[in-house]
């Protein structure tokens, strides 16, 4: 007796996702295969958006049906288009309905199987032909996905030549654009810095520089034109501006920082001392000593500096975090002296626009490299965890783009030749070897916000809203893990006996840490803890985290003063020796600040097609329980946006970068 099984196809709704090309079906099960069938009914079958019914006749039933195969060819002579697949859901003559989540491009001649939506571990298993096809998945994506060097003591990343060259499968829903935009020429016509990038002369003054921001400003970028120059924003920007990384508590100084209690009493409150205020944690200290021998460059002819700063800072009974002591070299010399805010207002701020700059190379090695991380991420989790496995179907959302965007940011802005290589002061040779140093200090701990915070000892200090809101996202991302986590692995040994778990986690700590054991990175888990303890430090990484150092920079970065990428001139190397040129003579050239702006507000804008964090537009594991997990996560996640909005209308600079409605679940930017 004929057996008839109705396919229902989904075509993804993003431009350009429908096709003319022929699409043919294979339905595969435990007793056998259909004929190779083709999807066809009258008109356009594969429409944006469109859900199309076929109706697939075999001589006898097929038994369980495990696999879906799809068929991409051309339709007559009319020019090949990529299609879009989003969903196959199977009724079959029993009437259960069975889906297979597609949700990738197909290209010409392109050949793919689907397996049904239910998650399944190694060890669960139940047919031959779906054990045959785990394994040839991961076999495949092995010779596809390969690691390559990106440079020498740097995670290591995806072997394509180019942005383009990136597979189907993981590429952008919208190539073509995004390639043409993805640019900095394109991006100096939207801030309207044209002009600007072809001159390779000094500022003349600040009201010309004024003149050159003014079209560009953003509400933010505005208060910081007018506030750059004041203490107390200076240690704002540590808290929440695009780098709130470097700061952390002073209980003892530094032997290198040659500053004494009777220099900096005068900026203490009155009857105290630096030891005390020390004893009582409101001494911070920002230490920039990845720069130092870092070699520079010449830009425009001219010869480039950095220093590596030490700045002391207070928080006084007001709350406000003060710059109290700058020390522009490691070592203390006569040639290195210890800059006061007593000094002149000149040399003051001169020391000030050195501690900027320092920070800006340091924020920019420590983006870059959590993306090389999540790349990392996203070969370990393509080349070790099938489609089928529930961690792969939890983290995909995560990766979304991740290859293709770090290969046009490796390709067009931190490359030889990349815009952001050349408008530095340590190019792309320095800021390799600052990246390499940020790796080989980082740790597990200071991945994971908790630990980092309390490492950092940073808990009590006030208005510190990337902490605040860090941690709030943190946990509301710890507890979705948690419970996904905990509805696949109900006892440790379910972790433990997941070989495919095993290999993940450890290709991740070789080729992301590079077998670092001092990291605290780990090679294997061995607990359910462990387990969604990790996953959290990754969702975290490329979602949160990565919004917080990504999407403030132009708001910051815009008024060149106070987010230089180089400077021209040397440190200060005694007291009284700044004037009013000092700042416009150190600043860099036109061309150089208009090209850093653009950098700025290429990596600072949204995706043109951004996916929330905790929004899953693509339904890997079509499974009820998991489903209203996700509803409850992007519940919790819109009460948080909701608080994040309400606090900000309070605030004279609005902290907005962790709010969940601006950040995307990947590093798509």
């Amino acid at each position: 007796m004929k057996a008839v099984y109705e396919v229902e196809v989904t075509t993804g709704s993003m431009a350009h996702a429908g096709t003319f090309d022929n699409i043919f079906i294979t339905l595969i099960g435990t007793e056998g295969e259909s004929e190779r069938t083709k999807l066809d009914t009258y008109g356009r079958d594969f429409n944006i958006g469109m859900k199309v019914t076929y109706k697939v006749t075999t001589r006898l039933s097929l038994g369980t049906l495990l696999l879906v195969r799809l068929e991409k060819d051309n339709f007559l002579f009319l020019p090949e288009n990529d299609w879009f697949c989003s969903l196959v859901n199977v009724e079959t003559p029993e009437k259960d309905v069975i889906s297979f989540p597609c949700y990738q491009w197909m290209t010409k001649r392109e050949v793919i199987e689907l397996r049904e939506a239910k998650a399944t571990k190694i060890y669960e298993e139940q047919y031959p032909q779906l054990k045959e096809h785990r394994q040839n998945e991961l076999k495949l994506n092995k010779e596809v996905y390969q690691y390559t060097e990106f440079k020498a003591g740097l995670p290591k990343q995806a072997a394509f030549q180019d942005p383009l060259s990136v597979p189907s499968a993981v590429r952008f829903s919208f190539t073509k654009d995004i390639d043409s935009a993805f640019n900095c020429s394109s991006a100096l016509g939207e801030i309207k810095m044209k002009k600007l990038a072809k001159k390779a002369d000094q500022w003349p003054n600040i009201k010309y520089m004024k003149r050159a921001f003014r079209p560009s400003k953003t509400p933010i970028s505005k208060y910081v034109y007018l506030h750059w120059k004041d203490d107390d924003f200076l240690g704002h920007q540590l808290l929440n501006g695009p780098n709130p990384l470097m700061l952390r508590r002073c209980s003892e100084l530094p032997l290198n920082f040659a500053v004494s209690d009777d220099m900096v009493l005068p900026f203490l409150d009155s009857g105290t001392s630096l030891n005390v205020e020390m004893k009582k944690g409101n001494i911070f200290l920002c230490d920039y000593k990845r720069l130092a021998d870092l070699q520079t460059q010449v830009i425009n002819g001219k010869q480039q500096f950095v220093t590596a700063p030490l700045c002391l800072f207070y928080k006084n009974q007001e709350g406000k975090l003060l710059p109290i002591a700058i020390q522009l070299q490691q070592e203390a010399s006569e040639h290195s002296p210890v800059f006061l805010p007593s000094d002149s207002e000149l040399d003051w701020l001169t020391a000030k626009l050195y501690v900027r700059n320092a920070d800006c190379l340091e924020h920019q090695a420590a983006l870059h490299l959590r993306s090389l991380l999540a790349e990392t991420f996203t070969l370990s989790l393509l080349r070790n965890l099938p489609a089928a496995h529930p961690i792969h179907k939890l983290l995909v959302p995560h990766i979304r783009y991740t290859l293709q965007m770090n290969s046009l940011v490796r390709d067009r802005l931190i490359g030889p030749d990349g815009v952001l290589s050349q408008c530095t002061s340590i190019g792309h040779e320095g800021m390799t070897a600052l990246m390499r140093k940020a790796l080989s200090d980082l740790t597990y701990s200071s991945l994971c916000l908790p630990e980092d915070i309390s490492g950092r000892q940073l808990d009590s200090l006030p208005n510190f809203f990337y902490r605040d809101d860090g941690l709030r996202l943190w946990a509301l991302i710890n507890d979705f893990v948690l419970s996904v986590v905990e509805f696949f692995y109900q006892s440790d040994s379910d972790v433990q006996k997941d070989t495919e778990l095993q290999d993940w986690i450890n290709e991740i700590f070789i080729h992301g840490f590079l077998e670092q054991s001092s990291s605290g990175i780990p090679q294997s888990l061995s607990t359910v803890e462990e387990l969604i303890k990790f996953i959290t430090m990754m969702i975290f990484t490329v979602s949160a985290q990565h919004a917080a150092l990504r999407a403030g920079q132009f708001d910051y970065g815009s008024w060149f003063p106070n987010t230089p990428g180089s400077l021209k001139s040397p440190p200060p190397a005694c007291k009284g020796s700044s004037d009013k040129n000092t700042v416009l003579q150190a600043l860099p050239d036109t061309n150089t600040s208009a090209n850093l702006a653009s950098v700025f507000w290429l990596l600072s804008k949204p995706s043109a097609d951004l996916v929330q964090l905790g929004q899953y537009p693509e339904d890997y594991f079509c499974q009820t329980a998991v489903q209203k997990m996700m509803r409850n996560f992007q519940a919790e996640l819109s009460f948080f946006s909701e608080y994040v909005e309400d606090r900000n209308t309070d605030l004279l600079v609005p902290y907005k970068y962790m709010s969940p409605q601006n950040i995307c679940n990947s590093v798509s930017v």
